[in-house]
């Protein structure tokens, strides 16, 4: 199956650059998959799609301030780092610009010295692995000085850095946030538990595959970075019973939907307490072992999340429903419009 296959013509002044005031306000497509029917509402509304017995699956993931701008001690060069993964022992995997410039043994120094960071190997693409030395905490220090890790497509500055976090965050350690989960208040949380629907909680920290575009000509040839996830043994119990009592289980998120597909496939007799690392790639063919249903943004052509939507409710639809949505100008990507994937949901409004 070719990248290109998943391609869609989107005007830039779609792309959304800041979040609106009211998380709630953004706008919702509804695809449902079983009739092939679009419908468009408001996320505010998304409460009527869903049934007693139903349970949401939320990322509580939080973002680092990851991003960190440095000088090349050497020689007073400006260097940007983007911290990726905890390898342990203080040591990051990153993203470094310019990479040319940062070899193994380059210190490079943050702020007013607070801290340091050695090169202690160098990888592809400007990937880097940096060796921290500071006094005191390492988060703290990070807090101070680190930068909201915006994507590259986002070209506003970000005034309030709660508005790249969920309501819900709370496990700290993303570089990029669980951008469906950013339509939520505590208040349309408690309506939809209110309407007897559970809410349970997975941890998936996005990491460097939100970063990577994909460069194969075909699917196949594409290859995951792997994410940590955890599935605690509350939730495994609560998405079983959903399951036993004929409830729907639908991921907030691909993430959430990463991580449940990924616990589904190695224990496919019911949800177990779960930690590890997924590398898992959904696409058109995979099917779906966990979740039935799916909100998510609006995505990058030729990205893997459009593919993972795609396999959900078929490329056909969703290549419809994506074209319907730039004709209809919602807003796409982090900051953008929802869409919900979920049989049955246009007969709930």
């Amino acid at each position: 199956m070719k990248v290109s296959d998943f391609n869609f013509n989107l005007p830039e002044h779609l792309i959304a650059q800041s979040p609106l005031k009211d998380r709630t306000k953004s706008r919702l497509m509804i695809v449902d998959s079983e009739v092939n029917d679009i419908v468009h509402s408001t996320f505010e509304q998304i409460v009527n799609c869903f049934k007693p017995g139903d349970c949401l699956v939320l990322n509580d993931t939080r973002v680092l301030p990851a991003r960190l701008y440095g000088i090349k001690e050497d020689t007073g060069a400006k260097i940007e780092v983007l911290l990726l993964k905890e390898e342990g022992n203080d040591r990051w995997k990153t993203l470094v610009k310019p990479a040319k410039r940062i070899k193994t043994g380059t210190v490079i120094t943050f702020g007013n010295d607070q801290l340091k960071g050695t090169c202690v190997n160098e990888g592809n693409q400007g990937e880097r692995e940096i060796e921290f030395s500071y006094s005191g905490t390492f988060y703290e220090i990070l807090d101070q000085l680190g930068e909201m890790p915006l994507p590259p497509y986002i070209r506003e500055q970000l005034h309030d850095r709660e508005r790249y976090q969920t309501v819900f965050s709370k496990n700290i350690g993303s570089v990029a946030a669980p951008t469906a989960g950013l339509h939520f208040t505590e208040e349309l949380m408690k309506k939809i538990e209110e309407k007897g629907v559970h809410i349970a909680y997975i941890t998936l920290h996005v990491g460097l595959g939100t970063f990577r575009p994909v460069s194969a000509e075909t699917i196949e040839e594409h290859k995951m970075h792997d994410e940590y996830y955890q599935l605690s043994k509350g939730t495994a119990n609560l998405l079983n019973q959903v399951r036993q009592e004929g409830g729907r289980i639908i991921g907030v998120g691909t993430t959430s939907t990463r991580t449940i597909e990924s616990v589904a496939q190695k224990h496919p007799d019911g949800f177990v307490e779960s930690s590890g690392w997924t590398d898992i790639f959904i696409y058109p063919g995979y099917e779906f072992k966990g979740i039935d249903g799916l909100v998510t943004n609006f995505h990058l052509p030729q990205s893997t999340l459009i593919m993972l939507v795609s396999a959900m409710a078929g490329k056909e639809l969703i290549l419809k429903a994506y074209d319907e949505a730039v004709r209809s100008e919602y807003r796409f990507f982090s900051f953008g419009d929802a869409m919900l994937i979920l049989e049955g949901s246009s007969q709930q409004q």
